[in-house]
């Protein structure tokens, strides 16, 4: 992989989500001299045009990247999707990002699952792309304490109701939120308890315009539907 500790200022791609890790992750990129950020890629299910496993609507994700001023890489993927499959979308948009973006290194917003980190440098290894993991290891109690104290916004878009209580569907990622949260959920959701979209916060020039909409359960997960409040024909 790409040496990151050569002097002159490393080139990032982000893996993005649309919740509030990659948000924050977004945010300490951006803290660091030594950091380029130079574009987004997100993964997005092409049958319903929603973000993968987070549900929210490519239409925001997009959004975001614009009020980030941020290039975004858009991966689609069948629905279902086979692990194969997801690989080959995934080698597609990293050769898409370096004829585009020329970047040095891909970093994710990972926070502890060590799991989840083996299988990212392994499939990275070899790309010639560097990894980091800007957000890794932080205690997650303080985490999600520093992104509300930040000034991160975000809403639930997706909870699982065996971990935790359905009536928090929508809620707005808060102080009040954490407090209501059952002691065994991870505070950030890193166990898959809860998913978010990020919509405002210093990594952004702008807060992105949305509103909470209706609340479904699907294959076992509750899913809050949220809607760009931009007026029609106006621009983000």
């Amino acid at each position: 992989m790409t040496d990151l500790s050569r002097s002159e200022t490393t080139r990032v791609l982000l893996s993005w989500s649309s919740g509030k890790d990659s948000a924050w992750a977004l945010y300490q990129l951006q803290q660091d001299p030594d950091v380029e950020v130079v574009g987004l890629m997100t993964t997005y299910n092409q049958a319903f045009e929603r973000s993968a496993i987070h549900g929210v609507r490519l239409e925001l994700v997009r959004a975001q990247a614009e009020a980030a001023g941020l290039p975004l890489i858009e991966i689609p993927l069948p629905w279902p999707c086979s692990n194969e499959q997801y690989e080959q979308a995934m080698s597609a948009a990293l050769d898409q990002a370096r004829r585009q973006l020329s970047p040095d290194a891909v970093a994710f917003g990972d926070l502890f699952l060590e799991d989840i980190r083996a299988y990212r440098e392994s499939r990275m290894a070899d790309t010639g792309l560097g990894l980091l993991f800007p957000i890794w290891g932080i205690p997650t109690d303080q985490l999600a304490r520093d992104m509300v104290d930040g000034g991160l916004k975000a809403y639930l878009s997706c909870l699982d109701p065996k971990k935790m209580p359905e009536s928090l569907a929508g809620s707005l990622f808060s102080h009040e939120f954490l407090d209501r949260l059952p002691s065994e959920v991870d505070p950030c959701g890193e166990n898959g308890e809860f998913h978010s979209f990020a919509w405002s916060g210093p990594m952004f020039k702008k807060p992105v315009q949305v509103t909470v909409g209706e609340t479904v359960t699907r294959e076992g997960f509750v899913y809050t539907d949220l809607i760009s409040a931009v007026p029609s024909g106006a621009g983000q």
